[in-house]
């Protein structure tokens, strides 16, 4: 049985411009005490797939810092604020990264992208009904949009070339809602 562990302490190491790291001092069932890190991410995020009417799902192509590489996945990005709606972030990110705006969103599902070590929340939703639109991309960001069917792309999470959880679980979630 998993018994409880207890946190006797927890430290900001550093304050980042999306998350902070701390330090967490855990006691161990036994007696002995552990440190963790534990990433906060303060906000949450709202990440989207969108649907286009011929059934192809609009990707994103962009430079991932963490893995210095180009990565494919759908459009997400952090919430303005704490009480923002995941909704209004989600369409918010979408027409900033890929220009398109929806007539439909619906939440497809929660998911937290890394519980070993951090707390970030993420609402995916499914965008349908889409009116193509401009890019209004932040100044950092550099993002190429694809169009692709969602079969090539549930190839490419089983072959290992997408690996993004928020991207692989909105692709399987959403290969099983068409299954149905």
């Amino acid at each position: 049985m998993v018994k409880k562990l207890k946190r006797l302490k927890r430290e900001l190491v550093r304050e980042g411009v999306i998350v902070n790291m701390y330090a967490d001092t855990i006691e161990m069932p036994d007696g002995r005490t552990a440190t963790w890190d534990y990433i906060e991410h303060p906000k949450g995020a709202a990440a989207v797939l969108a649907v286009l009417p011929d059934g192809k799902l609009v990707m994103v192509r962009q430079y991932r810092n963490a893995l210095d590489r180009v990565t494919l996945e759908i459009p997400a990005g952090a919430r303005d604020s704490v009480t923002e709606d995941t909704a209004v972030c989600a369409r918010r990110e979408l027409l900033e990264e890929t220009g398109y705006s929806c007539g439909k969103l619906t939440k497809l599902l929660s998911l937290k992208s890394t519980v070993a070590f951090c707390n970030e929340l993420i609402d995916v939703y499914l965008a349908t009904e889409l009116t193509p639109g401009t890019q209004c991309l932040d100044e950092d960001e550099f993002i190429d949009i694809v169009c692709v069917e969602l079969e090539e792309l549930c190839e490419k999470v089983y072959a290992g070339e997408i690996q993004d959880a928020k991207t692989v679980a909105a692709i399987l979630a959403y290969a099983n809602k068409v299954k149905e």
